[in-house]
């Protein structure tokens, strides 16, 4: 029955200990007697194991010392084996009195036997784990991936010790820059030198991974590991960011290729979650291009905090299909609808909000693509980032919602091209509806939000670059010296939900500017993802093409006349942008009432004149 139970190994295991407890009281024994075997008192002996065996055998299996293997006996197993020697202890002693049996048996016997079956147990499951391990793991019999991990800090402890159980990796030594820490052993594994002197250990051990256990490592110290294991031809991986592991997303011994982000160097962004909570939860939530990139991930970052409903618009049939069939798989118990509709169709903007009254709505619908709203689309443009915004922001005041947030964009300043100007346009469109809100005592408060690129964006490099190196190259570039700010999506959508909460600080109508960090050379980033693809700049050439129709060699995030205040949010500050007054939006809507169609020339022109900082790829409009 004891082997049906427990199986084969913890009958083993079980057998063992109760030959351990007999071993333990014959050594206190003969310890009292100086081992003078001949005066060894059998009898006695074998008569305090006929029941000492059974008090031992019941409190181990009660205390379930055989749940675990002896191949990965720990810390938390010998406390319980302490525990169980403890408590038997006691009982055996308690037995002892009860049978007037102090007289006969020692006290050093009773004080010694378990000291010893402490050891005894303990030591053989620790020297049993020590040798399979080493069994196992020996670089003679080992055929698995040999790695060095850099960093030996507490999550470079941790990874050691998960990857020791690991059938598939083998690590060979760490690295660290820390002097204090050289020649140290983490779980067996020596700290053999400093970070700079990889490329010296990898050839010396034949290393083909190495995985970077230091989750605050500055990204210009990446990009170095990086570059380094690019020239020796060996993988880079990293362990999850403090972030990941604190939200539960991934465990320690998830490791990871190298991705862009990790070369961002950008630090977690710090949310106000209980402001965010009551900003969000149990509300109605509107997101209108909920089939982009930024628009879906803004509904992945609001389902978090538990909205009553979420209803996501999208024009496109199959955007809006992908998201659908995401969302139905990870969020069953939220409640949304996916509605297909054009945010310049009031009749349809109506009939959404009549049926679903959102509280919120963050609308980051928009044509973002510079050159192709440059040329044959820049009424398109137009209509549909500064036209869309003005229906669906009047839609929004009519039904009484409480927030409107504006995704815009770096580009809106001091622009050069349809895109940028358009959604400058669109932001006076909301300045100048906020002003009208407060001259009619309306609730509706505008928020605006500008931000870079983001990595990976539908609308970003990151997708064209990765074609490129699979289809073996060449990468274009525009020009050497071109610079763009750079975010994660999760990031920029974090942000935007806290300008969100944060809008109506001064009343409405304020433009927030995320903290960009420093702007990236498109050629670096052209050459981190040659690096990261396995490959090097003489398997992926890079091209120079020259600038394209309304592209700018370098972004800004406030025009001449715009200067910045401090929020309480680190990452955020308030562009102080010139004020647009209700008689603006009056005279703006009846002109584009009276327009049909313009042609490109056309557009710009009347851009100009909508918006006085708009210089069109530096051309005279006159």
């Amino acid at each position: 029955m004891l082997g049906n139970k427990f199986g084969i190994r913890s009958v083993i295991a079980f057998s063992h200990d109760l030959f351990a407890v007999a071993a333990a009281w014959l050594l206190a024994f003969l310890f009292y007697l100086d081992f003078r075997i001949s005066v060894l008192p059998f009898a006695l002996f074998f008569d305090l194991m006929s029941w000492i065996l059974p008090v031992q055998a019941v409190t181990f299996l009660w205390l379930g010392l055989y749940r675990g293997l002896w191949r990965y006996a720990s810390l938390p197993d010998l406390k319980r084996i302490t525990v169980a020697v403890l408590l038997s202890a006691v009982f055996v002693s308690i037995i002892i009195w009860q049978r007037g049996l102090l007289e006969v048996v020692p006290l050093s016997v009773s004080v010694l036997a378990p000291v010893l079956l402490l050891m005894i147990m303990g030591g053989s499951r620790l020297i049993y784990r020590a040798w399979k391990e080493r069994r196992l793991y020996s670089l003679e019999n080992y055929d698995g991936k040999l790695v060095l991990i850099l960093g030996a800090g507490s999550t470079a402890v941790n990874l050691v010790k998960d990857l020791a159980s690991s059938h598939d990796w083998h690590v060979v030594g760490l690295l660290d820059d820390d002097p204090r820490k050289l020649g140290t052993r983490l779980h067996g594994v020596r700290v053999l030198g400093v970070i700079d002197n990889l490329p010296h250990w990898v050839q010396k051990l034949n290393v083909g991974h190495v995985i970077i256990a230091m989750p605050s490592l500055s990204h210009r110290l990446r990009r170095h590991i990086l570059e380094m294991c690019s020239e020796m031809g060996v993988k880079a991986m990293i362990v999850p960011s403090y972030q990941d592991l604190i939200n539960g997303k991934t465990t320690i011994s998830q490791i990871r290729e190298i991705q862009l982000d990790d070369l961002l160097g950008r630090a977690p962004v710090v949310l106000d979650d209980e402001g965010l909570h009551g900003f969000l939860t149990d509300k109605v939530i509107m997101v209108t291009g909920a089939g982009g990139s930024i628009g879906a991930e803004l509904c992945r970052q609001i389902i978090a905090f538990r909205p009553e409903y979420l209803v996501l618009l999208e024009r496109n049939e199959y955007a809006l299909y992908c998201v659908q069939e995401e969302f139905a798989k990870k969020f069953p118990d939220t409640k949304m609808s996916f509605a297909i509709g054009d945010v310049k169709d009031g009749a349809r903007m109506d009939q959404l909000f009549r049926q679903f009254r959102p509280t919120v709505v963050f609308h980051a619908a928009a044509y973002k693509h510079v050159p192709l709203m440059e040329h044959e689309n820049a009424w398109q443009a137009v209509m549909n980032n500064v036209m869309g915004t003005y229906v669906l922001a009047s839609t929004a005041i009519r039904y009484q919602v409480k927030k409107f947030v504006l995704v815009s964009t770096d580009k809106a300043v001091n622009p050069v091209n349809i895109m940028g100007a358009s959604k400058r346009l669109a932001e006076m469109v909301c300045q100048a509806m906020q002003q009208s809100t407060r001259n009619h005592n309306q609730l509706t408060c505008f928020v605006m939000v500008r931000f870079g690129n983001v990595l990976g964006s539908a609308g970003s490099v990151i997708p064209k670059f990765r074609k490129q190196i699979a289809s073996g190259g060449p990468i274009t570039v525009t020009h050497p010296e071109m610079t763009r700010y750079f975010m994660s999506i999760p990031e920029a959508a974090q942000l935007v939900l806290q300008a969100g909460l944060m809008g109506g600080l001064k009343g409405g109508g304020e433009i927030f500017v995320m903290d960009m960090g420093d702007p990236v050379k498109i050629k670096d980033l052209a050459s981190d993802m040659i690096r990261l693809s396995g490959l090097g700049e003489d398997d992926i050439r890079i091209v120079y093409t020259g600038l394209r129709p309304g592209e700018k060699l370098h972004e800004e995030l406030l025009s001449a006349n715009e200067n910045t205040v401090p929020t309480p949010h680190t990452k955020l500050r308030i562009a102080q942008a010139p004020e647009v007054n209700e008689q603006w939006l009056v005279a703006f809507v009846a002109r584009f009432e009276k327009i049909k169609s313009l042609n490109d020339a056309e557009v710009r022109i009347e851009l100009a004149g909508w918006v006085p900082e708009y210089a069109p790829n530096g051309e005279t409009v006159h």
